[in-house]
């Protein structure tokens, strides 16, 4: 039995090693770093560009390689191919509008938004 329950965690562990990256975190989104400068990044099911203002683009591959819920909050985790890491977090319980990149260690690195560019402040202001 222990033999078959390993066999399960690693297959599992496999599949979620290479999956494509989820449907939440798929398309568009408006992406802003610390230093205020504007980004636009494109996620695709393996692979996502990003784009800064002088017109310039660099594309990545990647895997998503873990999936965390805690208290209605989602964090994705994707390694890319040159092997960083990164998570993508949806800070707000239940939306996936507006959410973070940031390294392993939590580390800032853009904010971003569905629909315009917005600062970490912006993310967690109270709305009327």
């Amino acid at each position: 039995m222990k033999h078959y329950i390993k066999a399960l965690l690693l297959t599992f562990g496999l599949f979620v090693i290479g999956c494509a990256g989820s449907d939440v975190y798929q398309g568009a989104w408006k992406a802003t770093d610390a230093a205020g400068n504007k980004f636009d990044i494109n996620f695709e099911p393996k692979s996502f560009n990003i784009k800064d203002d002088q017109g310039k683009v660099v594309k990545y591959a990647y895997t998503q390689n873990s999936v965390k819920i805690e208290n209605s909050i989602k964090t994705y985790g994707i390694h890319l191919s040159d092997g960083r890491n990164y998570n993508l977090t949806f800070p707000i319980a239940d939306n996936t509008s507006k959410g973070v990149i940031s390294l392993e260690n939590n580390d800032l690195i853009y904010t971003i938004s569905r629909t315009s560019y917005i600062s970490y402040q912006d993310i967690y202001k109270l709305t009327n």
